[in-house]
């Protein structure tokens, strides 16, 4: 750094010195270049200073104010070598303006401020003072940026921890009111003190650099120059050793890194941020030590699983938080398939295994110790919740590699847990993170086999929460739900008949966008694609989803209409045999829809709604044959 700035600083004094030896003896323009000379000297002075200085200075304002002085002192040596022509001919034609010196006094003398602000600006703690730094004349072109440099100068000058803690409110500040002042920040050089204060600082301090940091990465570029600054193993290291409201705003800032740059996933992941997330969202919501204790006791003790059962019971009444709304908990089913689950788990693993595993679960208590976390007030452990469930949703999306790192720990479970006894923001991020991450296994089956088959705990307790959300109809986790529902479509057996009628009730929402939702789930679940569609397309009939779709056909929305001829297509495909659909008259109904523009130019119609119509024509006027023949 300081070979760079002596670098950058040596030109313009090379330059002040020759306008002043050369303003020595000019023949014309006497007295103004004498006092041209003064004021370069000055600056000159200044410049030298600055160049002593230049370990402590800070690079960005000063490439932009040493660019600026150069061409001043650029212009400045053009006047004086005009003013010593000393012939005639040279005099006539060389034509200097009178307002030339008066222009060329105004800018050295801004230059001068600028080269004196940027060396009050890159003082050392020690040797500032308390006045007001005010704005360098550079600044009447773009006053926020200089505020800019200010505060960024005082995060790397070693200030007390207060002042730079409100150096980073002040960022924090600028980056929420535009996010052009976000970018800027991040291009003059403010992510890495601010990364710095996070590290060494206090809690306000901390906190606030963890807020500005998240502010900052509104644009991929400004995350790629964020996470290149080394923010991701910053923010682990909170998360494993820093105090909890500080790893809330760390929490959130992951997430809307994430959100806004889907790349930076897999830095986090390398990380160990994942990990740690989840350890914070198991806290208080699962027994985090039944995995390991309920082994232990199994070694010591008969493996009689109604004993194991009382043990986790007792455990339960010790460790678990009492439910928001009240009441004993403790014996609900939810409860007893998180018991459930990790005696399954506590059997299966051998000795040595669960003593790896009893390792890492300490390690994985991150932050200070469980007793430092209890000590915490309910609302920063709500909080706290709610942004590792923002941070994983965010994370998970579309990305493979997490969310099976998220499936494997015991992530599904907490999900589950809070989604039925979350506060709601819990519950919302909890939610969508499980549609992120029922989308990803959709689409890859060796996820979906592994994580979200029928005989897993993890996935019945999750399932069942959406179900029952789903079910009470209300909420505004209904459509995050349904699409994750939708999503595990192929995961169900035939026997799991509970699970189409909730979403043919759906149908008959008031809101078009909730119809939406449940047709498209039911089309996941009666698509070719899916091996049970037969099963599957029979139970939307019996619920009585046929007369919802046609409803839904002849007069819902535009939205709710193409998922709805999707499915009354693949029903007429798939069951075409069926009473219902030819009391319903559902061939009326595709062959109105043959005839509607909108609906035929649609790709995911245009080729099925002719095979369904087919297919229906020919099983109806077959059964109508069969009924004329036996008259």
């Amino acid at each position: 750094m300081s070979s760079i700035v002596k670098d950058i600083l040596a030109s313009p004094i090379q330059m002040a010195d020759q306008i002043s030896k050369l303003a020595e003896d000019v023949p014309n323009f006497k007295d103004d270049c004498q006092t041209l000379k003064g004021k370069t000297e000055k600056l000159s002075a200044l410049l030298r200073q600055a160049a002593r200085n230049s370990n402590d200075l800070y690079e960005r304002p000063t490439r932009r104010i040493i660019e600026d002085t150069e061409q001043v002192l650029d212009k400045a040596l053009t006047l004086v070598i005009k003013c010593r022509a000393n012939t005639f001919i040279k005099r006539l034609f060389t034509i200097i303006p009178a307002t030339a010196f008066r222009k060329t006094f105004l800018q050295l003398e801004n230059s001068i401020g600028d080269v004196q602000w940027l060396l009050r600006v890159s003082a050392s703690a020690e040797e500032r003072d308390d006045e007001y730094l005010g704005l360098p004349p550079i600044a009447s072109n773009e006053p926020i940026l200089c505020l800019i440099w200010e505060q960024v100068a005082i995060l790397l000058s070693g200030c007390p921890v207060e002042e730079r803690a409100d150096a980073a409110a002040s960022l924090v500040s600028l980056a929420r009111d535009n996010d052009r002042y976000g970018k800027l920040i991040v291009e003059e050089g403010g992510v890495a003190p601010l990364l710095k204060l996070l590290k060494e600082g206090r809690l306000e301090g901390q906190e606030n650099a963890a807020r500005a940091i998240g502010l900052l990465g509104k644009d991929p570029e400004s995350v790629e120059q964020i996470v290149n600054a080394g923010v991701c193993s910053a923010f682990v290291k909170v998360l494993k050793d820093g105090h909890m409201k500080v790893q809330v705003m760390v929490a959130w800032a992951i997430s809307e890194l994430a959100a806004n740059h889907p790349k930076c996933q897999d830095h986090f992941a390398q990380n160990n941020a994942i990990r740690l997330l989840v350890s914070h969202l198991a806290f208080e919501t699962i027994q985090e030590h039944s995995k390991y204790a309920i082994a232990n006791k199994n070694k010591m003790s008969s493996l009689d699983p109604d004993d194991d059962h009382r043990k986790a019971s007792l455990d339960d009444h010790r460790y678990k938080p009492a439910h928001p709304m009240g009441g004993n908990h403790a014996s609900s089913q939810m409860q007893n398939l998180v018991t459930n689950t990790f005696m399954a788990q506590g059997r299966a693993a051998d000795d040595a295994k669960k003593q790896q595993q009893q390792q890492h679960h300490h390690v994985s208590i991150a932050g200070t110790s469980i007793k430092g976390r209890e000590a915490e007030d309910p609302a920063t452990k709500a909080q706290m919740k709610a942004m590792a469930a923002r941070a994983l949703w965010q994370l998970s999306k579309g990305n493979l590699t997490i969310c099976r790192n998220i499936t494997e720990s015991r992530a599904l479970l907490c999900f589950a847990v809070l989604l039925e006894k979350g506060p709601e923001d819990v519950q919302y991020y909890s939610a969508m993170a499980l549609m992120e991450i029922t989308a990803v296994a959709e689409q890859y089956a060796e996820l979906r086999r592994d994580a979200f088959k029928p005989t897993s705990p993890s996935a019945k307790a999750v399932v069942e929460q959406l179900l029952k959300v789903i079910d009470k109809g209300e909420s505004n986790l209904l459509i995050p739900c349904i699409r994750s529902i939708g999503n595990l479509a192929r995961t169900f057996r035939a026997t799991e008949t509970r699970l189409i009628p909730p979403l043919v009730r759906l149908l008959d929402e008031r809101e078009a966008q909730v119809s939406m939702e449940a047709a498209n789930a039911l089309n996941k679940f009666a698509c070719t694609d899916n091996f049970l569609h037969e099963t599957h397309c029979n139970a939307i009939i019996e619920a009585g989803g046929a007369k919802h779709l046609i409803q839904l056909v002849y007069f819902g929305e535009q939205m709710v209409q193409i998922p709805s001829v999707t499915l009354l297509c693949y029903i007429a495909l798939h069951v075409p045999k069926s009473d219902i659909l030819a009391q319903e008259e559902v061939l009326i109904v595709l062959e109105w829809c043959t005839k509607q523009a909108h609906l035929i130019q649609d790709p995911s119609i245009e080729s099925l709604l002719p095979e369904a119509r087919i297919r229906l024509e020919l099983y109806q006027s077959r059964t109508t044959r069969v009924g004329v023949g036996f008259r």
